[in-house]
């Protein structure tokens, strides 16, 4: 999942949220489509922090190294 996709299922995530705040009276159907697109779009955006979160990582400890061997 690239930068953009994390964007973009956030931004749907919005849209979804935003239709049921819209809603007077939710269809259930299309309220538990909604539900499982969102479920699916937080898995997937859950997966993409972790991947981002460990690359932060990495290079905290490239830049960690890289100090401890100036020394």
């Amino acid at each position: 999942m690239e930068n953009n996709n994390l964007k973009s299922s956030l931004k749907k995530l919005e849209e979804i949220s935003n239709w049921f705040n819209d809603q007077e009276e939710i269809d259930v159907e299309e309220g538990l489509k909604k539900v499982k697109e969102a479920v699916g779009l937080i898995k997937t955006s859950k997966e993409r922090l972790r991947e981002i979160e460990n690359e932060f990582e990495e290079i905290k400890k490239e830049m960690d190294a890289e100090t401890n061997d100036a020394k």
